[in-house]
């Protein structure tokens, strides 16, 4: 991986951006491995003089974790310790965000304020030690005792993945969508602690499987195991993974009672002799048990007695497995908007707007496969991205839409349990469409560095000033204008297009005359806090407001003006109240 590495990070995007490889390498990951664009990786970053041995800070505001990153870029085989105990250091800051965001370089600063509000939300940590090389046999062991101390400190919640070569291998195929060989192992079971089943038409066993012969199925270490699984390792500083652990290490004999099982799908599996043979091997339900196992594997190993039942099912389909591994894993709070795609509300909605589109589809479920043939990419729809925009447009909090779980739980009757015409989802869809085509690296609308680093959430601020745009033509500054008739309006006066750029310049001048404001005040603007805050909201319509008055002050602009106030002019019962969403 060092050699692919230093090939991509030679290429000129890197060296103009970043001074260093070690920056360069950090990017690198945060555009490969977390899949983050240009803008967002390098607004990440915060290496250099004062950055207290923190390389990167990640906010992943739809998994609910922040992501404290250390690179360790080496052309060497090994590395010891020292590595770890920066990312150890940066943990013990961390408790202390105040007194870290003192002497912290303007980017660290940022990100600290950043972080405390993702603390706030109870959001995890994760450190990621991310490495060319592979920990010396004493660093494995300080890694071993600082997961431990991690695990043990009820203050934070957090946990430390060492991403080394191999795992940096695997992640960077995962991401590739590379093919690779599947894990196909040998299973030796107990006499007696077994049987083999046939329902409908499925072979299954049913085991005790002792946690000795846990720790030694391959694929756990680098995630290879779990590659159907809905999510990967939250870690051991994870709530329940802490749990486990302490079942391991005081109920370690009542294990098999106290935890519900694995279930692992494969496409081949005999038994023989009282080995079960596997092929194609995923564990669809228990990453966290078998990672909390793996990284507790002395005390498995010690656990003569300690047992931990697994259901193995032989699945022909990709349809079967992936049915199986939704279904078992609704039991947890894998993610809000998963456990609604068969709300009845929902499918009512989804029956609705096929029907009046024929040639329509209504995404529910996450990774759902859409015949583009059959039906018109214009006209699929999204349940996540219809979530973000109704509470951006019809609640009027665009604040809310960077969080699913919010959306999907906290606000899910408000949003959905109503009647909801199909004509104003496209509306939604075909208007937000407009908005994120312009969230490019070409940047047409001349946006800041800083909104393009958020373009996984601010856009929905954009959406929401196009309503405010109608709403002060029509003077209607309380209400909300339906979606459908603004889509009408736009597209007749050939207005959709302008509409949006102003809507994207609103949302910059509302941005700058707020870091403005709070840089004279001698206070820190942390533009990822102000897009989460109903001040952003102000902004934002004050800006509308400045924005619209100044186009009467020379004659382009009062053409202009014209123009939107003939061709976005509304009925008064096209307009309705907001809908509560705090």
């Amino acid at each position: 991986m060092y050699n692919k590495i230093k090939s991509d990070i030679s290429q000129e995007y890197y060296k103009a951006n970043y001074p260093n490889e070690g920056q360069r390498f950090v990017a690198w990951y945060l555009r490969n491995i977390h899949k983050l664009d240009t803008y967002e990786a390098k607004d990440c970053i915060t290496d250099g003089a004062g950055d207290k041995q923190i390389d990167a800070i990640y906010i992943d505001n739809q998994a609910n974790i922040a992501y404290i990153i250390q690179g360790k870029f080496y052309n060497g085989d090994t590395v010891d310790a020292e590595p770890l105990r920066e990312v150890l250091a940066s943990w013990v800051q961390i408790k202390n965000l105040a007194k870290l965001q003192e002497g912290a370089n303007q980017k660290l600063q940022i990100k600290i304020s950043e972080l405390a509000t993702a603390l706030e939300d109870d959001y995890e940590v994760c450190f990621e030690l991310i490495t060319t090389a592979t920990l010396t046999e004493s660093a494995k062991k300080d890694l071993v005792a600082f997961q431990k101390e991690l695990a043990d400190d009820d203050t934070l919640s957090a946990n430390l993945v060492v991403v080394d070569n191999e795992t940096l291998k695997f992640k960077y195929d995962e991401a590739l969508n590379k093919n690779r060989p599947y894990v196909n192992h040998e299973f030796h079971l107990d006499s007696g602690k077994y049987m083999e089943l046939m329902i409908g038409g499925t072979k299954a066993v049913i085991a005790a499987l002792s946690l000795k012969e846990c720790i030694k199925i391959p694929g756990i270490k680098d995630g290879s195991l779990f590659r159907k699984n809905v999510r990967q390792s939250l870690g051991t500083g994870n709530k329940v993974n802490k749990g486990i652990a302490r079942t391991l290490k005081k109920d370690v004999q009542d294990f098999f009672f106290l935890h519900n099982g694995i279930t692992a799908i494969c496409s081949q599996m005999s038994i023989h002799n009282d080995i079960l043979s596997v092929k194609e091997l995923n564990i669809v339900n228990g990453c966290q048990s078998l990672t909390t196992i793996y990284s507790s594997s002395e005390s498995a190993k010690k656990a003569t007695d300690a047992y931990i039942l697994f259901r193995f099912y032989e699945i022909d389909t990709p349809e079967q497995a992936d049915k199986i591994s939704i279904s078992t894993n609704s039991q947890s709070a894998v993610k809000a908007r998963d456990l609604r795609s068969n709300d009845k509300s929902v499918l009512s909605m989804k029956h609705a707007y096929e029907q009046y589109y024929p040639d329509g589809y209504f995404i529910t479920k996450r990774g759902e496969w859409v015949d583009t043939v059959r039906y018109n990419s214009a006209r699929v729809v999204n349940l996540t991205d219809l979530g973000k925009q109704l509470i951006a447009w019809h609640s009027q909090r665009p604040t809310i839409s960077y969080s699913e779980t919010k959306i999907f739980d906290k606000y899910f009757d408000q949003l959905f349990h109503r009647e909801y015409s199909p004509a104003n989802i496209q509306a939604l869809n075909v208007m937000f469409a407009a908005v994120y085509s312009k969230w490019t690296k070409e940047n047409p609308m001349g946006l800041n560095d800083t909104l393009l680093a958020m373009k996984a959430y601010a856009p929905y601020h954009q959406l929401y000033a196009i309503s405010v745009i109608f709403c002060e033509i029509n003077k209607m500054n309380d209400s909300v204008p339906s979606p459908s008739v603004a889509l009408q309006k736009m597209t007749e006066s050939s207005l959709l297009d302008y509409v949006v750029d102003t809507a994207g310049n609103i949302l910059n001048m509302a941005m700058d005359n707020a870091s403005a404001e709070t840089t004279d005040s001698g206070k820190i603007f942390v533009p990822q806090n102000w897009v989460k805050s109903k001040s952003s909201l102000k902004d934002i319509r004050n800006a509308a407001r400045t924005l619209l008055g100044s186009l009467k002050m020379y004659p382009a602009g009062k053409e202009a003006l014209t123009k939107l106030n003939i061709g976005l002019s509304m009925d008064k019962e096209d307009f309705e109240a907001r809908w509560t969403a705090d």
